[in-house]
């Protein structure tokens, strides 16, 4: 069976999207292969609408323990140097260049930090 975040991550769509269309909590693969062998109405438009310069989904990957998940960007999340989970130090991560200071974001995704570094004015 796959849940319908699953399901909304390989359809590359919002959860609320696959929701609001009445994808059940769960699916069988026969089910998801047939939406995508055949899309509805509402997900050939979305993807007729997409711009490509967003990404519906990104894949988060722990520099230190290789943990990875999916997750929905946020506008407010900036490039970040390392990703890693908010279990580790920060010292498991490489130090900052000289000259780099090193900034933490925490509530990236379900457990990560995000790290940021930027050269020092």
């Amino acid at each position: 069976m796959i849940t319908r975040r699953d399901a909304a991550q390989r359809l590359d769509i919002p959860l609320e999207m696959a929701t609001r269309h009445g994808l059940p909590t769960t699916l069988t693969e026969a089910e998801l292969a047939e939406i995508e062998h055949s899309p509805p109405p509402w997900l050939v438009q979305s993807r007729a609408n997409r711009t490509g310069k967003k990404p519906v989904w990104v894949d988060l990957v722990c520099d230190v323990c290789g943990f990875a998940e999916k997750a929905r960007p946020k506008k407010w999340w900036p490039a970040f140097t390392y990703l890693s989970c908010d279990s580790h130090q920060p010292s498991d991560l490489p130090s900052p260049l000289h000259g780099e200071h090193r900034t933490e974001m925490p509530g990236i995704g379900s457990r990560f930090v995000g790290w940021v570094d930027t050269p020092v004015d």
